[in-house]
């Protein structure tokens, strides 16, 4: 099948190469003169484990190209997948101009039927904007050709996207017509093989299932938080309640571990537009907005804790961070817990020292140049001269250190743990002075 891809970002270029491994005809189209030129010099513009080789692998079998010609790639695909940025606009709503400008496209230079789908993650309501908008444009044109629109929401978690959509739990598609819902049937047929995994429902049921997913999502990361910061106030270990309340299948394992706070490009911006849908609906969604707030304040709980040992003041005081990206294996440090951290620590005097395996680069781009911010080449490196230890995210690689060596390169047995990645036990029998989230 003849495909289009409009956006070259993390959804648009994961689903691209995605499509194109099982055979299908993929053009990827972005206006970003720069990221087309690294994507067809072979590097690719993200972090994301197992794409670099897929990209490489099908666009030298010539399934998967990269071009910054609209005409061009309206013309290619029957199916033309808008996956753009939806970012938050200042009052929480997502930003739908590069959708509707999507649309426009379409509409301009479209000569056949096309199967458009929103793979963006967009407000309830926004199919209605892209067919009106496409709808407008051939107006103008004097054309009357068919097309059809559907919501075909993406469920990919940064780091495992790949794996999430070869080998997706669930594919989610709503339409109003019998051939384009056959035509995504036929497009995801390679994905499903096993057993049917794909869902069709109407279009605003699906626009509204994954702003509802990563508000559930969100919801039960800052409830755990919420209950590891009660856990340590009575004495109790956040742990072992995770291990007790997990073991009901009403409520399971899965995002049920607390931390310093939830970052990234989905759960801040997701949950901020539902919160603004609803409220343009008439109504307050009272837990989300608490989920919010919750988690804003949880970014500063690190902060917090170095602060009630160190003191007020952090002149002359130098910390190594390991950690930077908002979760494992990817280089996303949007809303991320460290750029809190940072700005607190530097505020109040200290020097840092941080590391990431794969977000230095970023970091530099989003920091910029700080004099009291240095980075370090290796995990190990970070702790020269360090007053403590500061981990803000969970990589593998952090898991199992030498205990004793990180004492005697740290000045100060001091270990903050922001993603309980460490057995307190094991780390004070090295010595260490252990500071988790709700280890009591």
């Amino acid at each position: 099948m003849k495909i289009t891809m409009i956006g070259t970002g993390y959804v648009g270029l994961v689903s691209g190469a995605c499509l194109s491994e099982v055979g299908n005809d993929v053009l990827c189209l972005d206006t970003n003169l720069d990221k087309i030129r690294v994507l067809n010099d072979g590097g690719i513009p993200i972090f994301e484990p197992g794409l670099q080789d897929m990209v490489a692998r099908n666009r030298t079998a010539g399934r998967l190209r990269f071009t910054t010609d609209v005409a061009e790639a309206v013309t290619h695909g029957t199916v033309q997948f808008i996956a753009v940025g939806t970012p938050p606009d200042e009052d929480g709503s997502a930003d739908l101009r590069h959708v509707q400008a999507a649309a426009a496209q379409i509409g301009r230079h479209m000569r056949g039927y096309r199967l458009i789908v929103d793979k963006s993650t967009v407000p309830v309501g926004t199919a209605d904007l892209v067919r009106e908008t496409v709808a407008r444009e051939l107006a103008a044109r004097g054309e009357a050709i068919e097309f059809s629109v559907v919501s075909n929401p993406e469920f990919l978690k940064e780091g495992a996207a790949v794996e999430d959509f070869m080998r997706p739990d669930r594919i989610i598609v709503g339409a109003d017509d019998a051939r384009a819902i056959e035509t995504m049937r036929h497009l995801y047929a390679p994905f499903q093989r096993s057993h049917e995994r794909l869902l069709a429902m109407d279009v605003r049921s699906a626009e509204l299932t994954k702003y509802a997913a990563n508000a559930m999502l969100a919801t039960r990361i800052s409830f755990m938080n919420e209950l590891a910061n009660l856990a340590e106030r009575l004495g109790a270990d956040i742990e072992l309640v995770r291990q007790g309340i997990g073991s009901d299948p009403r409520i399971g394992y899965h995002f049920l571990y607390p931390g310093c706070g939830y970052g990234g490009s989905c759960f801040p911006k997701d949950v901020k537009a539902l919160l603004r849908t609803a409220r343009e609906a008439g109504m307050d969604l009272a837990v989300l907005d608490a989920v919010e707030r919750a988690n804003e304040i949880q970014k500063g709980v690190l902060g917090r804790k170095i602060v009630a040992r160190l003191g007020e003041d952090l002149s002359g005081r130098h910390l190594a961070l390991w950690g930077l990206a908002f979760k494992p294996n990817t280089d996303d440090m949007r809303e991320a817990p460290s750029l809190v951290l940072i700005e607190e620590l530097l505020r109040r005097g200290a020097t840092i020292a941080a590391y990431d395996p794969a977000s230095m680069e970023e970091a530099r781009r989003m920091l910029g140049e700080r004099p009291r911010l240095t980075y370090a080449s290796a995990p190990m490196a970070a702790l020269e001269g360090a007053d403590a230890l500061v981990v803000a995210t969970e990589w593998k690689e952090f898991r199992s250190p030498d205990f004793e060596t990180i004492k005697t390169m740290l000045k100060s047995p001091l270990l903050f743990d922001g993603r309980n990645v460490f057995d307190p036990p094991q780390v004070r029998a090295a010595g260490l002075e252990y500071h988790g989230i709700g280890r009591g």
